[in-house]
This record gives structure tokens, sequence and C-alpha cells, in this order.
């Protein structure tokens, strides 16, 4: 299972739906069970929310702890594969785009 949710997460940071299989999950009355079903990048964003809101807080505390203002950075570079998610992405340019407007 947890195979099969990092390639839909994989998927997703590429195409806006992905298909999920994982046949034989578990066995039933009438014998085995499977999982077929799609998974939407906005079903993904929506139950990653919370996870990538919490990416914010980690930018605003680097520029913190850097010393740096915005205006000192000129590029910001993600590394990991989570970064590679679009919302994640916009999250960080929002917060980006938010800090220069407050300066």
């Amino acid at each position: 299972m947890k195979d099969a949710a990092e390639k839909a997460k994989k998927d997703l940071s590429g195409v806006t739906s992905t298909q999920i299989s994982l046949p034989f999950i578990t066995a039933g009355d009438a014998g085995p069970l499977h999982l077929e079903m799609t998974l939407t990048r906005a079903k993904f964003d929506d139950l990653t929310r919370d996870l990538v809101e919490r990416t914010k807080e980690p930018v605003r505390r680097a520029l913190s702890d850097a010393g740096l203002s915005l205006s000192e950075i000129d590029e910001v570079i993600l590394v990991g594969g989570s970064t590679r998610i679009p919302a994640v992405v916009e999250a960080v340019k929002a917060e980006m785009v938010r800090n220069q407007t407050n300066q």
C-alpha cells in the first residue's frame, strides 16, 4: 500500500490524475478483494493541504536564521522528492511573494 501511495504521489507531480491498483489487498467472504481507484491531483491536494501549509514555517525560519530578506534572495532551490509536488512549489512561491510585499 505504501508503494502504491508513493507511486501516486510521484505520478501526480506530472499529471492531473492517476490510477491506483492494489490487487488482492484483503479477502472477504466471497474471495479476494481488490482496490481500484482514480486519484486526482485536486483530491491529493485536499488530502495533503495541512502538510503543505507546514512547509511555510521552515521557509520563514530559514530566512530569519540566515538574517536575510527576500530582496537578497535571487533563487530558491527546492530539494527532495516532495518538493516536486505542485502544491508545495506553489506554496513556497506564494510565501516568497507574500513576504516580498510585506517588506
